[in-house]
């Protein structure tokens, strides 16, 4: 096996395949790399093609979960955005941790499910080149949702080769995916295409997956440019097995797999057209994004409705275009190299429908509120990053953000618009001690928008009573110091304490199915990731996160403690490649008890899964087995606590924990062929 530096920041290895020597297949794997005088920070990183490749999914979105100390769940149906954890933070579906897709946003914007609204079940893993992250708000690059951090996502420009994959596992599990090139001129062309399907172990629903994604990417090289034209189109159609009550359960109602409402599912379709255009000095890049939701959910059963029940059905249908503009310059300032980036964003959602519907069966009673938006936003930014010395290195950095807002709502009391606007600083230092150690420190501000309906929002449609608006920007501010090492090919690991204080919490609101302005917050951690090679073939990583997650504003009636905060998160897994042929994955997740109310006195149960795979290659073959939840673990994958009625229950309900069952140990395999 050799290696080679790929990109500026990648380690590759090209391993020759059996049939002979002038066939290479290249694999990247980003967490091996050191880092070393390349990051502004302990806690940024990279996600490598390699390291997806090596990972038994259950989801797409468990990507995410490479993000050292990130967890990612699932309350509901596997077809609609999942339920992400970091430093402390309940993101709920994407709020203060903002992800892009080659520039194009992820996160949406009053989106009826939720603020922020992120979801990843478009994106086909084997088309994912290479992940970027940084965790806490330190880079004027850095937006809107971006206080916890933020992840771009990087796709294939080419395939090394033309490749198709079959999956089958157990509950009627079945997944196709196929990519190839085509020559178009002098320059390419990859497609891809995905198609799964997924009945799920659930006892009195099939979740009938039905998905299916489009991937085209046109790229162009010039001697001075690169060109990428780049279409997405995802569809997908799901049946729910929601969250249920404990009690439910206990009393023989149902079984931990059973569902109160049997009727919830959903159905979600994304389609996109960017343009990247980059060259040494400037990049381009402009986008326009398709997205629909329809999605039915019921939490409370009986609770506002006892005759027909409390199912609702939220819909979002909206387009997104934007683009942003930049430009690097580099310059000597005496004996300092000083680099700058800046650059103009904007972004303008023209959301025609966010609504939601008392529904029955899926079929519509009446409405509790219809709004159309408009949303607009502008953002200048300025990076500047000097190598003061060969050893320190500095940035500081500028944002500004403007953002307007003009709600249509079928309440006439509740249309208006507002705008606000919004300043971030950023700056830090980084010393280079040695060739493997680099100490850095960092601060930051940024900050989270909210729901525009909030912002404009004058009387609650629910209840009829009055409401009192949130502001439109909500600032968030970080600091960070850390400390990296790194010996190639031997161990790479990173130490950060870090800090972040948010001037209003986004909490989700179990009962309602939504998020809602809370009180200020503030919160302090320590994270450790480390990647270790015992041999050249057996390699472990070992990732752990430990925050403290508390309000800074006393509320009465209401404790100090976050709902839904995550104290513990940790992980470690072992990479072997036994063989020529033979390599092997094992991994174990471990999540700690989850904070239910602000008063700390009821408290999640810890969750531990382990999930494993094995892979034989040989010539242009790959087989593969996984099997997900290893020791059959009943831990829930997400918990809350709030009031819900069933029949035959007080008509003010009864508090209880309602939760959602990690899926049962299930066996998949799969088998490849690279043409």
């Amino acid at each position: 096996m050799k290696y080679l530096i790929f990109s500026t920041s990648l380690l590759a290895s090209a391993t020759a395949f059996a049939d002979g020597p002038h066939i290479e297949r290249v694999v990247v794997f980003g967490k091996q790399s050191d880092l070393i005088g390349e990051s502004i920070s302990a806690s940024e990183g990279v996600i490598g093609t390699g390291d997806i490749a090596q990972r038994p999914l259950l989801r797409p979105g468990e990507i995410l979960e490479f993000v050292p100390g990130m967890v990612v769940t699932q309350h509901s149906g596997s077809g609609k955005a999942n339920q992400y954890f970091l430093r402390g933070f309940n993101l709920d579906h994407g709020t203060d941790f903002s992800i892009s897709l080659d520039g194009m946003p992820v996160n949406m914007r009053t989106h009826r499910h939720g603020q922020g609204y992120t979801d990843l079940n478009f994106i086909t893993p084997e088309f994912i080149q290479r992940i970027d992250y940084q965790k806490g708000p330190y880079r004027a690059m850095q937006g809107d949702f971006s206080v916890a951090g933020s992840a771009n996502f990087s796709l294939m420009s080419s395939f090394d080769q033309p490749f198709g994959k079959l999956e089958i596992g157990e509950n009627g599990f079945l997944r196709t995916v196929a990519a190839t090139n085509l020559a178009v001129g002098e320059s390419n062309l990859a497609v891809g295409g995905e198609w799964q399907q997924y009945d799920g172990p659930w006892t009195d629903i099939d979740e009938d997956i039905a998905k299916t994604s489009a991937f085209a990417r046109f790229r162009q090289v010039t001697d001075d440019s690169i060109l990428h034209i780049t279409f997405l189109g995802y569809d997908n159609s799901w049946n729910s097995a929601d969250q249920i009550p404990l009690r439910a359960v206990q009393s023989g109602l149902i079984d931990e797999l059973g569902s109160l409402d049997p009727t919830l599912g959903g159905e979600s379709n994304r389609y996109s057209l960017s343009v990247n255009w980059q060259s040494a000095d400037w990049m381009v890049n402009a986008y326009a994004i398709s997205s629909e939701l329809n999605l039915f959910s019921n939490f409370t059963y009986f609770l506002d409705n006892p005759e027909a029940g409390d199912q609702f059905e939220q819909v979002d249908d909206r387009a997104i275009y934007g683009g942003t503009l930049t430009r690097f310059h580099s310059t000597t300032v005496g004996d300092s190299h000083v680099h700058f980036t800046g650059g103009l964003e904007w972004r303008y959602d023209d959301i025609s429908e966010v609504g939601l519907y008392r529904t029955n069966q899926r079929v519509r009673q009446s409405p509790v509120r219809r709004d159309s938006v408009d949303e607009y936003s502008v953002a200048a930014f300025l990076q500047v990053d000097v190598d003061i010395t060969d050893n320190l290195i500095g940035h500081v950095d500028i944002r500004h953000d403007y953002l307007a807002v003009d709600v249509n709502s079928d309440l006439s009391a509740n249309s208006g618009d507002d705008s606000d606007n919004i300043t971030s600083l950023k700056g830090g230092l980084s010393y280079i001690l040695n060739d493997a150690w680099q100490a850095y420190v960092n601060v930051g501000q940024s900050f989270h928008s909210n729901d525009a309906r909030g912002a404009v929002i004058s009387i609650d449609p629910a209840t009829g009573e009055a409401a009192e608006p949130v502001d439109l920007l909500v600032r968030g501010e970080g600091a960070e110091i850390g400390l990296r090492v790194a010996r190639y090919r031997y161990y790479n690991a990173s130490l950060s304490l870090w800090y972040l204080e948010n001037d209003s919490e986004l909490v989700f609101v179990g009962d309602a199915g939504n998020t809602e302005a809370s009180r200020a917050s503030r919160r302090w951690g320590v994270e450790f990731s480390a990647y270790y090679w015992f041999t050249s073939n057996l390699t472990t990583d070992l990732e752990f996160a430990w925050t403290d997650s508390k309000y800074r504003e006393d509320e009465p009636g209401e404790g100090k403690y976050i709902e839904g905060s995550l104290p513990v998160v940790a992980s470690v897994g072992l990479n072997w490649q036994m063989n020529d042929y033979w390599r092997s994955d094992l991994r174990v997740r471990y999540f700690g008890k989850r904070t239910l109310d602000s008063f700390k006195e009821r408290q999640s149960d810890t969750f531990t899964v382990v999930n494993a795979s094995l892979v034989y290659e040989v010539d242009q073959w790959q087989g593969s087995l996984s099997v997900l939840n290893l020791l059959d673990s009943n831990d829930h994958d997400i918990d809350y606590w709030y009031a819900s009625r069933l029949p035959g229950e007080p008509e003010e309900g009864v508090e209880d924990l309602h939760y959602h069952p990690i899926e049962p140990r299930t066996l998949r395999a799969s088998i490849s062929y690279r043409f």
